[in-house]
């Protein structure tokens, strides 16, 4: 009986720590690994001509906060035709459907920054669902990080596919 009581308490103790770590990251600079952070508070913003964004081939990832809500979070990114992309799968699963809420935030107020190297670039996001984009930059998220993804899993909905565009206002 005492071993199930101390085994209650331990698991008790983890979970409220883990809620506090989580819950403390809305108020970082950014984000954690995959955990979502608040908005970012540092880098310089960027202005002017868009850049040639060929040099995101070589990064890992890429960190975007949208502006509502104004959390920020880690992402997968490629360029394809001057223009750069992030995806987001497993969307019709249960799991994305608790998981993913930013998706949904981003197809009702796309505004976001992406920070790269400490730069800081006013973006839109726009959900791509068709089109003659949709293959190639499958095809490079596939290559980039070895995961096999189709056009009918866009269509689907299974992933959601993003342009990170220029803003018009920017």
């Amino acid at each position: 009986m005492k071993i199930l009581r101390w085994m209650g308490i331990t698991l008790l103790t983890l979970v409220v720590i883990v809620s506090v770590a989580l819950f403390s990251t809305r108020f970082a600079d950014g984000p954690i690994e995959i955990v979502s952070g608040g908005p970012f508070s540092t880098g310089e913003k960027m202005t002017g001509p868009e850049p040639d964004w060929r040099f995101l081939n070589d990064k890992a990832t890429v960190e975007f906060q949208l502006e509502t809500p104004a959390r920020s979070r880690t992402t997968w990114v490629v360029e394809h035709d001057g223009k750069i992309y992030i995806a987001s799968a497993y969307m019709t699963t249960t799991w994305g459907k608790i998981w993913k809420q930013w998706p949904l935030d981003a197809v009702k107020d796309g505004r976001a920054i992406l920070r790269v190297d400490g730069k800081l670039y006013d973006r839109q996001m726009v959900r791509i669902m068709e089109g003659p984009e949709v293959a190639p930059v499958l095809e490079l998220l596939g290559k980039k990080y070895n995961l096999p993804s189709s056009p009918e899993g866009v269509a689907s909905g299974y992933v959601w596919l993003f342009q990170l565009a220029p803003r018009k206002n920017a």
